[in-house]
């Protein structure tokens, strides 16, 4: 039963690395579209103003904060390794810790982004695509109106919370196997 679990642990420990460093991954692709297709028309004062394009400024301030986050995310998971939670065959108060600051870390960000992604998606389904496509077409731009981006969110952030949900369930797993041990030699010694 050990061996299952302690593979079940190093996986979970390397899978909660891989899903903030996919949180990271996004977080520099989310902006890209809209960099591609609004960029030229987003400024008010010019003639190529397109309405709603303003959305490209807007969101500048949250994907910086969500790149902090996405780095803050990969330096949690790595606290996990600092510990040696992935290959510790007993847990000490330290890979406690960890376990518990990357959950409350992961799910905070999971909301907090996903929030601000569908707010923003909301705001870009506000511009006005049919003078996008014109401009677009007489410029020779990049003309996009998909939301590819924006929806990909609730993959990235399903794969985080369902790790973190991994990640807490192998604790509990292990807390039981601990307890279990602990009593089978507690029975030896009386014997």
């Amino acid at each position: 039963m050990y061996k299952k679990q302690m593979t079940l642990q190093r996986i979970v420990c390397y899978a909660l690395l891989i899903a903030a460093a996919l949180v990271f991954v996004y977080s520099l692709g989310l902006v890209t579209d809209l960099y591609d297709s609004l960029f030229n028309y987003a400024d008010a004062t010019k003639k190529k103003y397109v309405e709603g394009a303003e959305i490209y400024y807007n969101i500048q301030p949250f994907n910086k904060q969500l790149t902090g986050a996405g780095i803050a995310l990969i330096l949690s998971a790595v606290s996990i390794f600092l510990f040696n939670t992935h290959k510790r065959r007993k847990y000490y108060v330290g890979n406690y810790v960890t376990v518990a600051l990357n959950a409350v870390l992961n799910v905070g960000v999971s909301v907090w982004a996903l929030i601000n992604v569908m707010s923003y998606r909301a705001q870009y389904l506000l511009i006005d695509f049919e003078k996008l496509a014109e401009l677009a077409d007489r410029y020779d731009t990049k003309y996009i109106e998909s939301t590819f981006w924006f929806d990909l969110a609730i993959p990235v952030f399903a794969v985080l919370l369902i790790v973190t949900l991994l990640s807490l369930g192998n604790l509990v797993f292990k807390v039981m196997l601990m307890k279990s041990e602990r009593r089978l030699i507690e029975e030896g010694r009386e014997e």
